[in-house]
């Protein structure tokens, strides 16, 4: 929750090409997540696609959530990687 801009200020604000996460991380935050809006299993097939973000979400206590485009279910900030200009 807030890597970097602190709490409830988007990591991703919309519009941002993000990158889903490797599948073994995916896996972990699957395995290790116990709180709100889970993880879906189905959603470990995007593991490594990159979208855009088509809107944030903040959970009260500052966690960020992500809706991306085309792509389904909502995305936690440690399932998400900001992609490089040269990525």
């Amino acid at each position: 929750m807030g890597k970097s801009k602190g709490i409830y200020n988007a990591e991703f604000p919309e519009g941002t090409t993000v990158r889903i996460v490797e599948k073994d991380e995916l896996e972990r935050f699957l395995a290790d997540w116990k709180a709100h809006n889970p993880l879906r299993p189905e959603q470990l097939e995007y593991a490594g696609c990159s979208a855009n973000v088509t809107n944030v979400f903040f959970y009260h206590g500052g966690d960020e959530l992500y809706e991306l485009a085309d792509l389904p279910g909502i995305w936690h900030e440690h399932c998400l990687a900001r992609v490089d200009s040269h990525d």
